[in-house]
């Protein structure tokens, strides 16, 4: 039996993953897939000088439901390490994820980069397909 597709979406609360957590919903909705919502949790959230992680899996999860992601389908997880490592790690056993999400750039984004490093490293080095939405994606085109 063939375990279901998996789409891994990383998730630090900006705008732009709020857009691409949305577009992996809809697939996820679409497809029958499970969608595994990655938050990774970097040095400064560890030291206590930033712990969003408690607000950004609720965001998350109201807008995976609001996408029209089967509840049953989606899980959140807290991962250690920098974005583009832990998104990278989703790729392996035991996570064997069969796609990556990301939005265009992240919540530390340079103004004027059309992409941001995490995307950019993703797109180079991940062994699964990789989905880069575009900032200002509206989830709610027809």
């Amino acid at each position: 039996m063939v375990p279901p597709f998996c789409i891994v979406v990383g998730f630090d609360g900006s705008p732009d993953a709020q857009a691409a957590l949305a577009w992996a919903a809809r697939m996820s909705r679409e497809m029958g897939a499970r969608i595994r919502i990655v938050h990774a949790v970097g040095l400064l959230e560890h030291a206590g000088l930033g712990d969003r992680a408690t607000v950004h899996r609720e965001t998350a999860l109201e807008i995976a439901a609001l996408a029209g992601a089967e509840p049953a389908n989606v899980e959140w997880s807290m991962v250690d390490g920098d974005p583009c490592s832990a998104l990278l790690r989703m790729t392996t056993a035991p996570e064997l994820a069969d796609l990556l999400v990301v939005g265009s750039r992240g919540s530390d984004f340079h103004e004027g980069s059309l992409l941001g490093s995490t995307s950019l490293e993703l797109a180079e080095h991940s062994p699964v397909p990789v989905t880069i939405v575009p900032a200002g994606y509206r989830s709610d085109r027809p």
